[in-house]
């Protein structure tokens, strides 16, 4: 039987809060994470120092200097209080590689949640995707339409223009003599 202690449901909104866009990526702060998983930061960035060949590029990177003030901006940390080194963030394969390597029943129970959510997340995108797709078909429709009414009014303007004018003579094509 297991424990209420790795029941410990979080609530989504707080877990898609501690998600970041950096780099064009979805990834999770290893001071989120820690405390999600109820480690501390240390305990958990060592255990990734263990496992390091576990965690690529694209799985986890350390924030540089300009991305961890922007961060710190955005959050509003205090420049006497908070972390002074910058943090590793994990992309959605990382924290999913965080399993194999934290593996008490609450990180696991966690792990699965946020995974769920990083899948919630990505199918959002692609329903919102579709959908900017098919308006900028429907707005691309809308602006030839309007093109061509344009044409439409501007031709009609220059008929009525040219109603009151006398048209000048033409000038005869073909074999006709101009005795007939």
């Amino acid at each position: 039987m297991k424990d209420s202690y790795n029941k410990i449901n979080i609530a989504d909104e707080l877990i898609i809060n501690q998600i970041y866009i950096i780099k064009g990526q979805k990834v999770m702060l290893d001071e989120d994470l820690a405390e999600l998983y109820m480690v501390t930061t240390g305990n958990l960035n060592k255990a990734v120092a263990r496992n390091i060949k576990r965690f690529s590029e694209n799985f986890m990177f350390r924030l540089n200097e300009d991305e961890f003030k922007n961060l710190l901006f955005q959050n509003g940390t205090a420049s006497w209080g908070g972390r002074r080194q910058a943090p590793n963030v994990f992309t959605e394969a990382g924290v999913a590689m965080l399993s194999g390597i934290l593996s008490s029943d609450l990180a696991i129970n966690v792990n699965i949640q946020i995974m769920r959510i990083f899948t919630r997340m990505r199918q959002l995108l692609s329903d919102n995707m579709e959908f900017r797709i098919e308006v900028e078909k429907i707005k691309k429709k809308i602006d030839n339409k309007d093109k061509n009414m344009e044409i439409v009014f501007r031709y009609l303007d220059e008929l009525l223009d040219n109603k009151g004018k006398p048209n000048p003579p033409r000038k005869r094509i073909g074999f006709k003599s101009d005795d007939l």
